[in-house]
């Protein structure tokens, strides 16, 4: 006969595999009380984890706003600023911006 992993020369009435447990009731209970305990603080910061990652989404998104408003407030400006010069200037910063912010996007 074999042995409870397979091995054929250890058989589980050879008393090696001693299945009695020593544990009392009280024991038990103990540990369901601490195994609860842990289950409810995981609980507890799984609900802290997503109010965060909530709160940060929200922020991303405001400075994702103010960033394009302000934006939009410094090419309002720009292009009296540019007439004055002569000629018009390209705005590179802006539309490596939007590219950004699209990346952001796209990632969340």
């Amino acid at each position: 006969m074999s042995g409870p992993n397979g091995d054929p020369t250890i058989s589980a009435e050879d008393g090696i595999i001693n299945d009695d447990d020593d544990f009392s009731s009280e024991e038990y209970e103990a540990i369901n009380s601490m195994l609860d305990q842990i289950n409810s603080y995981l609980d507890d910061l799984e609900e802290r984890n997503d109010s965060l990652n909530g709160k940060l989404h929200e922020l991303m998104e405001s400075n994702r706003q103010a960033r394009l408003e302000f934006r939009a407030q410094l090419n309002s400006h720009k292009p009296q600023e540019d007439s004055s010069d002569g000629g018009s200037k390209e705005d590179v910063s802006g539309t490596a911006g939007q590219e950004k912010d699209k990346k952001i996007n796209e990632g969340s």
